[in-house]
């Protein structure tokens, strides 16, 4: 496919390949897009592990990346819905604050890292630091996560499906964790907490929004939380900070 420095159209969608025409020409045509835009499901084609790919996105549409992506992709994303069909690098969706980003891979450190809102599900594994200072996104991750994931999360939930490395939770503020699988360690501050009602309907919304509500058992899962020690500076706590 030849598109030289221009997207092609057809039926509806918008390809790009980035083989033919560079990110940055990519990156300009999805910045450009408005709320009443008529180019809402694009196609990207040949990523080969490129940064930044489709970051910065503040448009109603839907982009969708054939094969893997490297460092920030989707990251700032508002609004959009990103499918990566592969893995993804460090910092998927980081910072995001609306929309939707869905790997169907593994992606590695600091997936959703400091985002504020929106919903990041990863069909694999996600390597340290998943959810890195979370401010209220929502994180499905189907497989497992690693050492020191929701590492001074202050807002919305982490949903792990497989297992937990190292340090869960360190210096935990507000977050919710949610594991099914085994918990090699648990962070400076973070606790298991009980499984009300409540909690298991919020798991419940979680799932459902990622689309595998009724395909794993609510009761299998473990809820992590904040034991609020550490909130307010005490010199008896000073080691763990």
């Amino acid at each position: 496919m030849n598109l030289k420095l221009k997207p092609a159209v057809s039926d509806g969608e918008t390809f790009f390949d980035l083989a033919q025409a560079p990110l940055r020409e990519l990156n300009a045509a999805l910045h450009k897009l408005t709320a009443d835009t008529n180019e809402t499901h694009w196609k990207v084609f040949n990523p080969a592990g490129r940064h930044a790919v489709a970051a910065g996105l503040d448009a109603p549409v839907t982009v969708e990346i054939d094969g893997p992506v490297g460092y920030y992709c989707a990251g700032m994303n508002k609004q959009a819905r990103v499918i990566i069909n592969g893995n993804a690098g460090v910092g998927v969706g980081e910072n995001m604050m609306s929309g939707f980003v869905h790997v169907k891979g593994d992606a590695s450190q600091s997936a959703g890292a400091t985002a504020h809102g929106g919903l990041l599900v990863v069909d694999g594994n996600a390597s340290a630091r998943c959810g890195i200072s979370m401010k209220g996104i929502d994180i499905v991750v189907k497989g497992s996560v690693g050492h020191m994931s929701a590492f001074m999360a202050q807002a919305g939930t982490l949903t792990v499906l497989g297992d937990a490395g190292e340090a869960l939770g360190d210096s935990l503020y507000e977050a919710k964790l949610f594991v099914r699988g085994s918990v090699a360690g648990l962070g400076a501050d973070c606790i298991e907490k009980e499984m009300r009602e409540e909690h298991k309907a919020l798991l419940a919304a979680k799932l459902e929004a990622a689309g595998i509500l009724g395909e794993v058992d609510i009761s299998e899962f473990r809820r992590y939380g904040s034991a609020r020690t550490l909130y307010h500076f005490h010199v008896d706590n000073v080691s763990s900070y």
